[in-house]
């Protein structure tokens, strides 16, 4: 079994998820008492967020490499990048890197495809939505992707910010995430992209009419099958 990096701590609440997703993966597979291979490196969000607000995505890359490597020294095969919206500095967080990135886009890009959906709603951070770092490479794959309006973008983001990622839930929050939903398939969408790693603590594929990509799951998944070698790497592009 390879040694799974876990990159951490954007949020710690998305971040247990994750180790908890790929524990029960493993036990799914191997039986017993079977469990990850893991090495978990987690920062300071707080650090983190302040650079997101402040536009430093250079300082976050440079931290996120820093701590990359730190997960190579501790003997990680390869790194597991625990949140949606840091992949936007994916490319500075490889350099000089000697074990790959499991990218998450591309592992929920493959898992898109194999369900037969052409056209998905990406909801997200507002980075992640209105940038085009993340539609990019999903639009890379052959997806066409929708997102939110500015002021659903708004909602999703700020219930991410201000409920999700300090481990508040509430019904009211799930009802606004099932209404921007229902818009978006309305204007076209086949699946939602649950591209934030906190939008599964709130909402499941109950909560859409169309199938649902929960990426912390998916990517989680693809860790563990990789690593099992029971795949290989997602295809990038």
């Amino acid at each position: 079994m390879k040694v799974i990096g876990l990159l951490g701590g954007m949020s710690w609440e998305s971040s247990a998820e994750y180790y908890r997703l790929v524990n029960e993966r493993v036990r799914e597979l191997r039986g017993g008492f079977r469990s990850a291979r893991t090495v978990l490196y987690s920062v300071d969000f707080a650090e983190i967020e302040a650079m997101q607000a402040e536009g430093r995505w250079d300082d976050a890359g440079r931290e996120l490499n820093r701590a990359a490597r730190g997960l190579e020294a501790a003997g990680a095969d390869f790194v597991v990048l625990c949140t949606n919206t840091m992949h936007k500095v994916a490319d500075q967080l490889t350099e000089g890197l000697g074990v790959p990135l499991l990218h998450l886009a591309d592992a929920t890009a493959a898992a898109i495809k194999a369900a037969g959906v052409g056209r998905v709603d990406l909801l997200g951070t507002g980075f992640t939505m209105a940038q085009p770092f993340y539609r990019d490479r999903l639009a890379a794959h052959g997806l066409d992707v929708l997102v939110p309006g500015e002021q659903d973008r708004e909602t999703v983001h700020r219930v991410i910010y201000d409920e999700l990622v300090h481990g508040v839930v509430t019904e009211d929050s799930r009802e606004r995430y099932r209404e921007v939903i229902v818009r978006l398939v309305e204007a076209g969408a086949e699946g939602v992209i649950y591209g934030c790693t906190e939008i599964e603590l709130l909402v499941g594929p109950e909560d859409s009419p169309v199938p649902t990509f929960p990426t912390t799951r998916l990517h989680a998944e693809a860790a563990v099958d990789y690593a099992l070698g029971k795949s290989s790497l997602p295809p990038a592009v």
